[in-house]
C-alpha cells in the first residue's frame, strides 16, 4: 500500500471519532477522509483533530466529507462506524434496523465511484451489516471484514486475566461466530502462554469457572454501557488493529467476521473465525477443529445471524 494510506470513516461519533483519534496517533493515515450526515458534528470533529495535529507524531491531512461518500472511493481502508448506540441498550439486536438503512445510502455509491480497498465495519448487528454491504454490492467478500468478536475476545482475554492475574497479552482464548449474545467461546483452543487452562489450573492453584468467564466476555460491554451509554475505546482500538494489519500488510490472525463458505456446513453469511489479515484484506479463513459442543452453538450462532438477515434483507 505504499506510504500513502487514505482511510475513510463514515459516522463520528463516539466510536468513529476515537478511530481517527487513535489512527492519527499510530502514524496509520497519512490522508483522513471523515463523512458524517450531521454536518455541523462532522465539521467539528474535523476542526478538532487538526486542532489537535501538532501533538501527534506525524501530520496527516483531514478532510471534512459530510454526506459526499463518493469522495471516499480513493481510499485503501474505508470504516463503517455508522450507528445509533441508544438503540442498542437493551438489546444487542437494537441497531438492526437503523445500521442497515445507513447502509443503503452509501455501500453502492461508494463501490459505483470506483472504491478498490479494504471495508472494515464496526457498525452493530456487525455480522449483518457486514453481509448487507456485500449483499447490497457484490463487492469482493475478502474485501469486506466486519470486526466481528475481535472485540469480545478480547473481553474473554480480560476474564480470563482477572481470576489468574497473567498479563492478558499472553492469554490467546477466543470468541468465534456472531459479535452478540449467541456468540461462544472457544474453549477447546484456549492457551495461557503455552500452557493449557488445566495445566495452569493444576500447577498454579487457580480455578476457572468456564460458563462465567464465557458469560463475561459476551456480556462485558454491558458494564460499559450501563456507565456511559456507549463502549468507544475497546472497539476503535479493536478496529484499529485491523486496520494496522491492512496497512502494514501484518498477516495478523485474529477472529473477524468473514464470508462463511462451508464452516461445519454453514455458509453464504458473514460470522467471525480466525482470518489472516493483511493488505487485500481476508487473506486466509481459518476452519478450527471445535469440540462437539463448540460445534453445536456455532450452528446456533450462524442461525441467529440468518435470522437477523432474513428480517432485513433486500438484495
Amino acid at each position: 500500500m505504499g506510504l500513502v494510506s487514505k482511510i475513510g470513516i463514515i459516522g463520528i461519533n463516539h466510536v468513529g471519532a476515537h478511530v481517527a483519534n487513535a489512527l492519527l496517533y499510530q502514524s496509520l493515515a497519512s490522508e483522513l477522509y471523515i463523512c458524517d450526515t450531521n454536518e455541523v458534528l462532522c465539521r467539528a470533529q474535523v476542526n478538532d483533530l487538526l486542532d489537535a495535529m501538532s501533538f501527534y507524531p506525524h501530520s496527516a491531512r483531514v478532510f471534512e466529507c459530510d454526506d459526499r461518500y463518493e469522495e471516499l472511493a480513493q481510499c485503501d481502508v474505508i470504516v463503517n462506524a455508522a450507528g445509533h448506540v441508544a438503540a442498542a441498550k437493551e438489546n444487542r439486536d437494537g441497531e438492526l434496523f437503523v445500521t442497515t438503512e445507513e447502509a443503503k445510502k452509501f455501500a453502492q455509491r461508494i463501490v459505483d465511484a470506483g472504491f478498490k480497498g479494504v471495508w472494515v465495519s464496526i457498525a452493530n448487528p456487525n455480522d449483518v451489516v457486514a453481509t448487507e454491504i456485500w449483499g447490497l454490492t457484490g463487492y469482493d467478500p475478502k474485501k469486506i471484514i466486519g470486526s466481528g468478536t475481535t472485540l469480545d475476545s478480547s473481553r474473554f482475554k480480560h476474564a480470563i486475566a482477572n481470576v489468574c492475574g497473567y498479563d492478558p497479552q499472553c492469554i490467546n482464548s477466543w470468541m468465534l461466530g456472531e459479535h452478540g449474545l449467541s456468540e461462544f467461546a472457544l474453549w477447546s483452543h484456549v492457551t495461557i502462554g503455552c500452557l493449557t487452562p488445566e495445566e495452569v489450573e493444576r500447577q498454579a492453584g487457580v480455578s476457572f469457572d468456564r460458563p462465567d468467564l464465557e458469560e463475561q466476555a459476551r456480556h462485558g460491554g454491558y458494564i460499559t454501557m450501563a456507565g456511559k451509554m456507549c463502549t468507544e475505546y475497546s472497539i476503535s482500538n479493536g478496529a484499529v488493529e485491523i486496520i494496522k494489519a491492512i496497512v502494514h500488510d501484518t498477516k495478523l490472525v485474529t477472529p473477524v467476521s468473514t464470508l462463511v463458505e462451508g464452516a461445519y456446513g454453514e455458509s453464504g453469511l458473514f460470522s467471525s473465525l480466525p482470518c489472516v489479515i493483511g493488505a487485500q484484506g481476508v487473506e486466509r479463513v481459518f476452519v478450527p477443529e471445535m469440540a462437539e459442543g463448540e460445534i453445536a452453538k456455532w450452528h446456533a450462532s450462524c442461525a441467529h445471524i440468518r435470522e437477523n438477515i432474513e428480517k432485513v434483507k433486500c438484495w
